[in-house]
């Protein structure tokens, strides 16, 4: 039992730490979904760009847009290679 009980929490432990450092993202252009290590831990897990190849400006968005597009510069543009 106690063996089971440890399996379980280790599964667990995995399952946070890759929550906090893995992330997805929406590739803006070609919509397809790719697995990335995120630079620092964030509980955010999926990214995409509320801008995504259109010219609209940062302060055009609403607030929450804003957000999204300020973490996805962060996690992906600016840290990532997108291909």
């Amino acid at each position: 039992m106690k063996r089971k009980t440890g399996i379980l929490i280790l599964i667990i432990g995995i399952l946070i730490v890759s929550k906090f450092w893995v992330g997805i993202y929406t590739h803006d252009e070609f919509g397809g979904k790719n697995i990335f290590i995120k630079h620092r831990p964030i509980w955010k897990t999926f990214f995409y760009s509320p801008r995504g190849m259109s010219d609209l400006k940062l302060s055009e968005m609403s607030t929450e847009k804003q957000n999204e597009q300020i973490l996805f510069d962060e996690f992906v543009l600016e840290n990532q290679t997108i291909e």
